[in-house]
């Protein structure tokens, strides 16, 4: 590996914020959901003393790098979805959770990685596969039509540009199949105005969405956000890290229906639901990222920091809100 690559393969956003969060306990069990290079994973597992961190990750290079970086720390290493969290838990014979962490969307490993076909700053296979395995964006952009691409692009990525993009798509692959980030981020830059190319990157929405198109994202994340609560013991909390406002939304939402109470109609004089909040909200508002950290890691920009402590066990129709 490159020494730029190495660089940036451990730079966990948020991190300060991050452990202030989760109110690391010495003795209690963590569990880190997208272990990434292991950089919240290292400073979890260091803080413990007669406590245990789990770190999941479903891509195999950072589960290479986040074992040798957690090497002679109280951590385990898996290879999984962090949907899986609860099977990987039994099955190390562990109970609940102090503390889950989920560090969601692509690494700077996978970004800066090439090959790996997630970033249109160079001329890769187009794959974006974090588990490096299934379906590839090449595999989407070559078969779907442009009605499913262009509801791919604005769903995902929110691109306003989607059906021009997404016919020119299906006219260029006539000619060829479009397998390269490069070829992509040609015909989405031909594709769109010369006005919208000067505001940002032109491909950067469009890749986006079939990034997350290709990994199941957003369906991972609301499975795993009822999963992750599930996991967790009474006064346990769940941190997660977003880079953009749809997995934000969703974290916002969901954490606001954990932390709802009654839903008894306003108009009834008193409450025959019976139900009470099954989290408090240890993060009023999201933590971002200071001056100095964006001086640091520019990639911090987006990321926002939500944080919710398990009061008892959430009602299944409340989870759902």
């Amino acid at each position: 590996m490159e020494e730029n690559r190495a660089g940036t393969y451990h730079i966990p956003v948020l991190l300060e914020e991050t452990l202030c969060a989760l109110d690391i306990r010495p003795d209690g069990l963590y569990l880190d959901g997208t272990a990434g290079g292991g950089g919240h994973s290292l400073a979890i597992a260091s803080r413990l003393d007669g406590g245990r961190l789990i770190a999941l990750d479903q891509d195999p290079d950072a589960v290479r790098e986040a074992g040798a970086r957690l090497a002679g720390l109280p951590a385990a290493v898996v290879q999984a979805n962090f949907t899986e969290m609860g099977r990987v838990l039994a099955e190390q014979g562990l109970g609940r959770a102090d503390g889950i962490l989920l560090d969601i969307g692509v690494s700077s490993h996978q970004l800066d990685t090439p090959e790996r076909g997630f970033s249109y700053h160079a001329d890769a296979p187009l794959d974006m596969r974090m588990s490096q395995s299934g379906r590839t964006a090449a595999d989407l952009v070559n078969t779907l039509d442009a009605q499913e691409l262009s509801s791919i692009f604005y769903r995902y990525g929110e691109e306003k540009y989607a059906r021009p993009i997404a016919r020119a798509i299906v006219e260029a692959r006539r000619t060829a199949p479009v397998e390269t980030t490069g070829r992509l981020a040609d015909i989405i830059r031909e594709a769109v105005p010369a006005s919208y190319r000067r505001d940002g990157h032109p491909a950067r929405r469009v890749f986006q969405a079939l990034r997350i198109a290709v990994n199941g994202e957003l369906d991972c994340l609301s499975e795993a956000l009822d999963t992750a609560f599930d996991c967790l013991k009474p006064g346990g909390r769940l941190a997660v890290i977003t880079f953009h406002s749809l997995e934000d939304r969703m974290v916002k939402q969901r954490f606001a229906a954990f932390c709802r109470g009654c839903t008894c109609p306003p108009d009834f004089p008193v409450c025959v639901c019976g139900k009470t909040p099954a989290a408090r909200l240890v993060l009023r508002k999201p933590a971002e990222a200071s001056a100095e950290e964006l001086e640091r890691n520019p990639r911090a920009r987006s990321a926002k920091l939500r944080c919710v402590e398990k009061v008892h066990e959430a009602n299944r129709d409340t989870e759902a809100g």
